[in-house]
């Protein structure tokens, strides 16, 4: 119920409401030690913390530990893609325009492309990336949302009716419907932006058609930037974000909900958009917004910026809940996998030190770098941890982003524009292996009885 349709309750209507949710969340409460006493693997996870096996991938790797004589060593982290180290692939691409593309091509055909194999792959991209005119007016700009991820699950779900085949999950039609939608995320998000600024903020709607022989990367920024202007390391480093963002194994949230979806034999654009609802949660795909809001908070209740005792000082303000959103979370800090380090916040920290330079954000960098090292450190002592705790990807992607001059709402549509690419890899892989329907168990811990008539009920 929304804040208008709770105005137009009258009182005794809104007080029968706050009755109903007093009820659900009683009736909805769960003895906590029951969890316990049946081994409930609480978030598929056993008491160590570590994934409970649900499935088998080829698609990516995530590794944080390795074993020795029966116990897990924290190492630096590796994350692979269809077999390849993502920092070796990262250091072959750095002189090239269309990383994410090569990437894309890796996840869904297990294979790095020959100089050919990418042309001609990049050529289909090309010609799939345009949204009609119809679709952008009778979709996009109506029913704007602040959350553009609610934007663009509609999108997703209004290309179905413009599919003439949309329920056929043969490989090559799923193919078929991949490759449209990657092509496609760059301009559904961006193009979600500018309806929203449109017709919220009442702004000039921009609406720019991808220009040919232009990567991804450089078409975002291209698109988003009301004068179309770039740097050659701008595009490069948000290329960079793509390819880093694009895959992680196939337990986070949004990939299990892919494979979960997929087993049930729906189709592509629910699939998808299903995955997108999962990737929107701010303990999801969110969290890198959380991170620029942290430092903003810093920012402001930190008068020298260089002074680590000032900094540690507020830092276990945040820890001990009398800070910032009193959660006493650091956020960017720790990973359910990574302990040592996540490979890809080392990559994306070498690139923001870069972009930093270009920017004349030096100061930023060096804050950044320091809560970074302070918050690893007092976290342990402060939670006595015995494991390392490392910064996550999210710690130094949003502070990219805006260094790119993304805004904020756009945060999330990035980080689905590049995962869309390991969606569909994994929606295939679960299509070609034809698994049966992922359905786990819940055990029931409720009470059973009997039915008693009206009159009893009164």
């Amino acid at each position: 119920m929304n804040n208008q349709q709770m105005m137009e309750l009258t009182t005794v209507e809104a007080g029968i409401f706050d009755n109903l949710v007093e009820q659900v969340t009683k009736s909805g409460s769960i003895d906590q030690n029951l969890y316990v006493e049946y081994d409930v693997k609480r978030g598929l996870r056993d008491s160590n913390g570590n994934g409970v096996l649900t499935g088998l991938t080829e698609i990516s790797d995530v590794c944080g530990t390795i074993n020795v004589n029966g116990r897990k060593i924290p190492v630096d982290g590796e994350l692979y893609y269809q077999g390849y180290n993502v920092e070796e692939l990262v250091r072959g691409m750095r002189g090239e325009r269309f990383a994410f593309e090569e990437t894309a091509y890796l996840l869904l055909f297990g294979t790095l492309p020959s100089k050919k194999q990418l042309e001609d792959f990049i050529r289909i991209l090309t010609d799939l990336e345009e949204l009609s005119g119809s679709f952008i007016r009778d979709v996009i700009m109506k029913a704007t949302s602040a959350n553009l991820m609610n934007s663009l699950m509609k999108s997703i779900l209004s290309l179905y009716s413009y599919d003439e085949n949309p329920d056929d999950i043969s490989v090559s039609n799923v193919l078929r419907q991949s490759l449209q939608l990657i092509a496609k995320m760059p301009l559904l998000s961006v193009y979600a932006y500018q309806a929203y600024k449109h017709s919220k903020l009442d702004e000039t709607l921009i609406i720019k058609k991808p220009k040919k022989g232009s990567s991804i990367a450089e078409n975002l920024l291209y698109m988003m930037r009301e004068d179309g202007q770039y740097t050659e390391l701008e595009a490069k480093v948000l290329d960079i974000c793509l390819v880093l963002h694009a895959e992680h194994g196939g337990g986070n949230n949004s990939t299990f909900t892919t494979h979960v979806i997929t087993s049930t034999g729906t189709d592509t654009y629910s699939t998808i958009a299903a995955s997108i609802a999962s990737l929107k949660g701010p303990k999801h795909g969110g969290a890198n917004l959380k991170v620029q809001r942290m430092f903003a908070d810093i920012k402001e209740n930190c008068h020298n910026w260089e002074d680590k005792d000032e900094i540690c000082a507020y830092l276990e303000k945040i820890l001990d809940k009398e800070a910032f959103d009193r959660a006493g979370l650091i956020y960017g800090m720790g990973h359910a996998v990574y302990t040592n380090s996540d490979p890809r916040a080392v990559i994306l920290k070498k690139f923001a030190r870069s972009l930093s330079e270009e920017k004349g954000m030096q100061r930023e960098f060096a804050l950044y770098e320091m809560v970074e090292r302070e918050a690893g450190r007092l976290i342990m002592e402060k939670r006595q941890m015995f494991k390392p705790v490392c910064a996550n990807v999210d710690f130094y992607s949003g502070f990219v982003y805006t260094m790119l001059g993304i805004p904020e709402e756009l945060f999330t549509p990035m980080f689905a524009t590049a995962r869309i690419s390991g969606w569909c890899a994994h929606r295939l892989e679960e299509l070609v292996n034809a698994g049966k329907i992922i359905r786990p168990a819940y055990k029931y811990v409720g009470h059973h009885s009997s039915y008693q008539n009206i009159e009893d009920r009164q």
